[in-house]
Order: C-alpha cells, then sequence, then structure tokens
C-alpha cells in the first residue's frame, strides 16, 4: 500500500507565512489569547465575508477557540436561555446542537429537503407552528447547517424567520466560502458560524468564529467571549462571560491560511468536478452537487449515495467486526463499543465499501447520523404524533423527548443509510481521485 490518502488534511501556503506570523508571536512574547495576529486575522476574515456579489456588508468577526464557541456565544447573543426551544437542522454535527443544551434549552430538530440535504423550510414551517400551539411562544432561534458546504435556502429560511420575528444563526462551519446567490453564507442571519478545526477548509489548528451584524453586536460577543469583564481596575463581572478568544499563535496559522483560502475552495470544486465525471457512468453510485444556480458549495467533503441494490464485494462480512476506534476520530477518547450495531446505520453495501476503501488506503467516512437517532436526544419517553405537509405524501412524525424534539421525514435517515464522504482536500491529486473512483469500480459486484 502506498500513501494514504486523507478526507481533508491540514495543507500550509507553500510561503510558509504560517511559520512567519507564529515566529513573531514568539519574538513578542505574544503567545496568549489575543494580539495582533488576532486582529489581523479578524480583520481578513472581514474582507473575505464581506466580499459579495450582491451587497456591500459591513459584518464584524470575532475569532474564538472554536465553532462550537461560536455556536454557543450566537446563540447567547440571540437571547436563548434556559426553558427555550431552539429549530436545528439534525442532519448535522453535535455542535449544531449541544450548544443549545449547554444553555438549557432544548433543540427542536427539524429534517432535510432532498435537493441540498439541508433543513426543509416548509417543514420548518409547520414546526414553529405546532410549538406554538403547544407551548404557546415560538422558538427562540433557527441555527440552518452548511451541511458539506452545501448551501441551505437561505432566502426561503429568512423569510419564514423574519415573519415570526425569530432570529437566525446560520452554521456554516462547514461552509467557509460557500455561497447562496453569490453572497458569502453566514452574513444572511443575526449570525454566522465559522469553523477552522484541523480537517476544514481553512484551520487554525483548532478554532472558529462568529460572524455578527453590526458593531454593537460584535463589541457584546466581545465581551461574551473574554469572562465579561467590565472596565474597572479590577475584575469585575456583571454577566456570566467565558474564556472563548483565539490564540494569537493560531490566529497566526489562519492569517497565512488566508492567503491560500481561495485557492482551497477552488481545489474542492476542482475534486468535486472530476468525482461527477468519473462516477456519471458507474451504476447505483451518484455524486451529490449542487442543485442549481443559487447554490454554490466549497464542497468542504464531496458525497456520494450507493443504492441500497448494488453490491459490493466482502459485504456478507459487514458490521462483523466491532470498530476498535471511531472512525475518522481521535483514538482514545472514544468508549469501546460492545456490538457491531446501532439502531440507525449505514446499510451493509455502504459499510462493505468503507472497508474495501480503508483497505486501500483511502479514507472514506459515513454521512452525519442525524442527530434525532442520536441516543443522547432520546433521553426519556417518546411520543408521537401526525402532521401532514403538502410537500410530501406520507405522515411527518413528530418525536418528543425529555431532552429534544424532532420534526422528521425520513429524508435524512435515509441518506445516512445510503450516503458516504469522499476525500477532497489540497492534498488530494487528480491521480487520487481516479485512484479512488478505480477502487469504488472495482468493489462493485457486477
Amino acid at each position: 500500500m502506498g500513501k494514504r490518502i486523507y478526507l481533508c488534511l491540514a495543507h500550509m501556503s507553500e510561503a510558509g507565512l504560517e511559520q512567519k506570523y507564529i515566529k513573531e508571536a514568539f519574538d513578542t512574547n505574544w503567545v496568549v489569547p489575543l494580539g495582533p495576529n488576532v486582529n489581523g486575522f479578524e480583520a481578513d476574515l472581514e474582507e473575505f465575508v464581506n466580499a459579495n456579489d450582491n451587497d456591500n456588508l459591513n459584518k464584524r468577526v470575532v475569532a474564538l477557540s472554536s465553532g462550537t464557541a461560536a455556536v454557543h456565544l450566537g446563540l447567547l447573543a440571540a437571547g436563548v436561555k434556559a426553558g427555550d426551544e431552539v429549530i436545528v437542522q439534525s442532519f448535522t454535527f453535535c455542535a449544531s446542537s449541544h450548544p443549545i443544551t449547554y444553555l438549557g434549552a432544548t433543540p427542536v430538530f427539524v429534517d432535510s429537503e432532498r435537493d441540498s440535504w439541508n433543513i426543509d423550510p416548509d417543514l420548518m414551517e409547520e414546526a414553529i407552528k405546532d410549538r406554538i400551539a403547544k407551548t404557546g411562544k415560538k422558538p427562540a432561534a433557527i441555527v440552518p447547517v452548511a451541511l458539506y458546504g452545501m448551501p441551505y435556502q437561505i432566502d426561503r429560511i429568512m423569510e419564514i424567520a423574519n415573519k415570526y420575528e425569530i432570529p437566525v444563526i446560520e452554521d456554516a462551519a462547514e461552509g467557509f466560502g460557500s455561497r447562496w446567490n453569490g453572497q458569502v453564507l453566514g452574513t444572511f442571519g443575526k449570525s454566522g458560524v465559522l469553523s477552522f478545526n484541523g480537517n476544514k477548509m481553512i484551520t487554525t489548528s483548532g478554532g472558529g468564529a462568529l460572524i455578527t451584524a453590526n458593531e454593537d453586536e460584535w463589541r457584546e460577543i466581545m465581551m461574551y467571549a473574554t469572562q465579561y469583564r467590565e472596565s474597572y481596575p479590577y475584575y469585575q463581572h456583571e454577566k456570566i462571560g467565558y474564556n472563548y478568544r483565539m490564540s494569537n499563535i493560531c490566529a497566526g496559522i489562519g492569517r497565512g491560511q488566508m492567503t491560500v483560502a481561495n485557492d482551497h475552495i477552488a481545489h474542492h470544486k476542482h475534486v468535486q468536478e472530476l468525482y461527477e465525471e468519473l462516477l456519471k457512468d458507474v451504476r447505483g453510485i451518484k455524486v451529490h452537487g449542487n442543485p442549481d444556480s443559487r447554490y454554490d458549495s466549497n464542497f468542504w467533503l464531496c458525497t456520494i449515495t450507493i443504492d441500497p441494490d448494488i453490491k459490493i464485494k466482502g459485504q456478507e462480512n459487514a458490521y462483523k467486526t466491532i470498530v476498535k476506534g471511531a472512525v475518522g476520530g481521535a483514538a482514545g477518547v472514544i468508549h469501546a463499543a460492545t456490538s457491531a450495531h446501532t439502531d440507525c446505520e449505514p446499510n451493509d453495501n455502504v459499510e462493505a465499501l468503507r472497508v474495501a476503501m480503508d483497505e486501500a488506503g483511502i479514507e472514506a467516512r459515513p454521512l452525519w447520523k442525524p442527530m434525532h437517532c442520536q441516543p443522547v436526544y432520546r433521553q426519556g419517553e417518546v411520543k408521537s404524533l401526525e402532521l401532514r405537509v403538502k410537500s410530501y405524501n406520507s405522515p411527518i412524525i413528530c418525536q418528543t423527548s425529555a431532552s429534544s424534539v424532532a420534526y422528521i421525514n425520513g429524508v435524512s435517515e435515509e441518506l445516512f443509510k445510503v450516503g458516504m464522504c469522499l476525500p477532497s482536500g489540497p492534498y488530494v491529486s487528480d491521480e487520487d481521485v481516479h485512484f479512488i473512483v478505480d477502487t469504488i469500480k472495482a468493489s462493485i459486484i457486477q
């Protein structure tokens, strides 16, 4: 086996500017949170997110320790508090929903529409109306998610949000540089979340940012991110704050990364085009692409679906072996599984293809497991009721538990069972894509 092909490895600028800014931090002994690199990185991000085709924006950006912290502060700034409910896309990573529980609020999970795989606006409005009818108050916020970089239908989402006067926190953690009708994601709602984790479009090793609507909100987020210290010669706190600011060293990496951000985005799009071309005639394999011209995904990860009737070599052995570590996760920080199965998992042919790719030295991964299927949100008694939505022929089920509410149409569960993520990062070459596609073809039983 040659080199291993990873989903999305961090890629430094050829000029080594990341090291230059880090060295400046050490040379000036400014290695703590805040500092010149943080200020410079925020300025670079503001220039990036405000460069839109449609409007002259004036968004501000706060650099933070993680994208999760950005979600948390976005919710806090929107006024979310204990006892509230928050609409959030179910088909997402846990960082979109966990901060809701940090605040003592309840996630109201809403399923996806088929085109983008993101939150279904029609079902979202049904959920809002149903929550008002059942609780006597509207949800406190809405959190759409740019799954794998694909834009959500933000025009429709904002139309509904404005109708009910509900703030929108855009989770664009996977959508850095993705656009809807030419406008950068994260700049439509009250705030927007970015992530610079090690496998994102650009990285600061770990980190994130919150895009704010104006100067006043920017100052408030700055206060919350730095323990909410008042302007006295001693520490005075009049609100609970958090230690969420980015370090000057991490921000130095970010400053260097911003010089190659557009190159990274262009590369991901190029890899997507290669997958689309090479897999277009492969029976049972479909590459998920931009539904129409309004969508401009960064294709952080390229994704495919596999028809359930496609047979994969070794499929009879799928789920026969218990996985010892988290696939794509950090070894040593997970609980060991006691069974190879859960009650909601990818089909046998998807797992068999993942194993075949792994044996060929290719990192592939299932899609995110919907949050409404996660055990952590299934605590307590589950009750169901039926709703009917015009856009669907089948009943929509609302599940409620002690820790969440879910309005589901089956789309995200169906996609989770048939979907897979393929490598797309800056280190993935054209030759690698050909090898990946050849491996997929060779794994299919004709």
